[in-house]
């Protein structure tokens, strides 16, 4: 699809700020193709390098991708799209499991004392409390985590995206699950860094495709511990091992960032990868099993990585709020909230494990090793997607996840009643394949 907007201006700036702009507004639509170099600098009566320079600030931008043969087009999910605009339009009445959310009856927050007593934090101040400091080697040190150096950020993303901009370059190239979270793959394009892609099954990155990855020169590996975004896969501890193995054969520059962002209720256990290699990074966030409001994540990794993250948070936002850090620490101590975290992860194995036996009973395949969502493979999303939303249920399409693998459908679980994982599934088998359950 061409672009039909008029685009303007006469300087690399002006014409990348018009684009932009008509991407902000909907008149240049994600997948549009962007007009061929020499073609519209002769039309804007400029150089072509000028266009060229505009195309690589929307690129570093994450707004436009470069498809070689195919041009230069607008990315799926542009940085400067509204996300809200990329997803889906819900009937009303319709069951709505696309949203990758918790639960909200299952949150601590809503239950935490947030008028707790806290000391008067100034400018200059350590930016990591000792308790929280405390919890956070306690717990990982007790998961094989080493916690010697440590941060505090605004999430897993934020964390994500401070160690990979304290290490790479833009045109970087960094390995990256194949289904895989899609605001990951969206921050790679908004940092000018391309991702390399790695299949992934239920015991997590195939050994093979990662090896191929590393053997294309990737500058970085960012890998889902468990309850991967979004086919539920979780490193086994074969596949862990078998990772480690090959991280520590390879070059030894190569990052290593790990995601935790289940940590308390992911349903399996945790088989990390951290210290394989000299630079490493693991993340462990609160959003999903405290709250998606409580902006909170741990980071350690080696003390290279961890001294240039701290300094580039001392020139934007200093430090994370030692109040919020009070709140999590609370909440991690709270007796109540302890148990609610544990009925979450309970509830969240019951629904995904009855979901996917529903589904294999229908003679579809699902996975859903642990965490929120089930991933169903389907050979075409946008039939399944309409089926399911006649049916009255909406699902996430997998083209938001995926690179280059097979298409799927994303269900959310969380909040799933047992009384609904039966009708559920025939509708999901009925979406997927065009025909239901024979009846006898």
């Amino acid at each position: 699809m061409a672009v039909q907007y008029s685009i303007g201006g006469d300087g690399a700036e002006s014409i990348a700020a018009s684009i932009e702009q008509g991407i902000s507004e909907g008149a240049v639509p994600p997948g549009a193709v962007l007009p061929p170099i020499r073609g519209l600098a002769a039309r804007l009566s400029v150089n072509p390098n000028t266009v060229a320079a505009a195309y690589r600030l929307l690129r570093d931008r994450g707004a436009v991708e470069t498809a070689g043969r195919r041009g230069t087009r607008v990315r799926d999910r542009p940085a400067t799209t509204p996300r809200s605009l990329r997803g889906l339009t819900i009937p009303a009445g319709v069951r709505d499991l696309s949203t990758g959310n918790p639960n909200p009856a299952l949150l601590p927050i809503a239950i935490a004392r947030l008028s707790t007593p806290t000391a008067v934090v100034l400018y200059g101040q350590p930016p990591i409390t000792p308790a929280l400091a405390d919890h956070a080697r306690t717990t990982l040190a007790a998961d094989g985590v080493a916690s010697e150096h440590l941060a505090v950020t605004s999430g897993a993303l934020d964390a994500i995206e401070r160690v990979l901009a304290v290490h790479l370059r833009p045109g970087d190239r960094v390995a990256v699950e194949d289904p895989g979270w899609s605001n990951l793959l969206d921050l790679l394009g908004a940092l000018g860094l391309t991702p390399e892609p790695v299949g992934v099954d239920d015991d997590g990155p195939l050994v093979a495709d990662l090896t191929r990855a590393l053997r294309h020169r990737v500058r970085a590996v960012v890998v889902t511990s468990r309850a991967q975004n979004p086919t539920g896969a979780a490193l086994s501890e074969q596949r862990a091992n078998a990772l480690r193995r090959l991280l520590a054969e390879t070059d030894n520059d190569v990052l290593l960032v790990e995601d935790d962002h289940c940590a308390g209720m992911a349903g399996v256990a945790l088989h990390p990868l951290a210290g394989v290699s000299r630079h490493w990074a693991f993340v462990r966030s609160t959003a999903k099993a405290y709250g998606p409001d409580l902006r909170l994540a741990v980071l350690a990794g080696d003390r290279r990585t961890v001294e240039r993250v701290h300094g580039r948070q001392r020139l934007g936002p200093g430090w994370v709020s030692h109040l919020l850090q009070d709140v999590a620490v609370n909440m991690w101590r709270d007796t109540a909230a302890t148990r609610l975290v544990a009925d979450a992860e309970s509830s969240y194995t019951d629904r995904r494990t009855r979901l996917c036996a529903a589904l294999a009973e229908r003679g579809i395949t699902a996975h859903g090793r642990s965490g929120l969502n089930v991933w169903i493979p389907v050979p075409d999303e946008t039939a399944a997607i309409t089926r399911l939303l006649t049916a009255g249920y909406a699902a996430a399409p997998g083209s938001r996840f995926r690179i280059g693998s097979s298409p799927g459908i994303r269900v959310t679980i969380a909040d799933l009643a047992r009384t609904e994982i039966e009708p559920l599934a025939d509708a999901i088998a009925e979406a997927a394949t065009g025909t239901g359950r024979a009846s006898v």
